[in-house]
């Protein structure tokens, strides 16, 4: 397990590297809107491709749910695609996560960031979904 949880820390490094310079340069206690604004400008600057508010659906026995799900990003590591949430809150709780998950789940995007800007010291954790036993792994 250890090797996997250093890969897929290389693989989400990228989009980690453009949160910590958001934050770095706008610092904390904004609007979340702001530090995706931002984010979205400086993933363009680093070359990484992203979705910014990234439409998914979801399917009900072969049906397609009518409601929109919209993910606040979807970010390109080469062929690996990453799931990223961006919060602006005092703390990160139960309900963030479970919102990461459940899009990384009905998507079936193995790999999410859930990313909370406000704090001083901005809060990050990073998870790794298995599509084969549908657990969730935080590294």
């Amino acid at each position: 397990m250890t090797e996997d949880k250093s890969t897929y820390k290389q693989l989400v490094y990228p989009a980690l590297g453009a949160c910590q310079e958001v934050h770095k340069l706008l610092g904390p206690f904004l609007n979340e809107y702001m530090y995706q604004d931002a984010l979205a400008i400086e993933l363009s600057l680093r070359g990484i491709p992203f979705d910014k508010e990234y439409l998914f659906s979801a399917d009900y026995k072969g049906h397609t749910i009518e409601h929109r799900h919209f993910a606040d990003f979807l970010i390109m590591n080469g062929d690996t695609p990453i799931l990223v949430e961006c919060k602006a809150v005092d703390n990160l709780a139960d309900a963030h996560r479970q919102q990461l998950w459940n899009y990384m789940r009905l998507t079936g995007i193995q790999y999410g960031v859930l990313y909370n800007f406000a704090p001083v010291y901005a809060q990050c954790e990073k998870y790794h979904y298995d599509p084969q036993t549908f657990k969730m792994i935080a590294f």
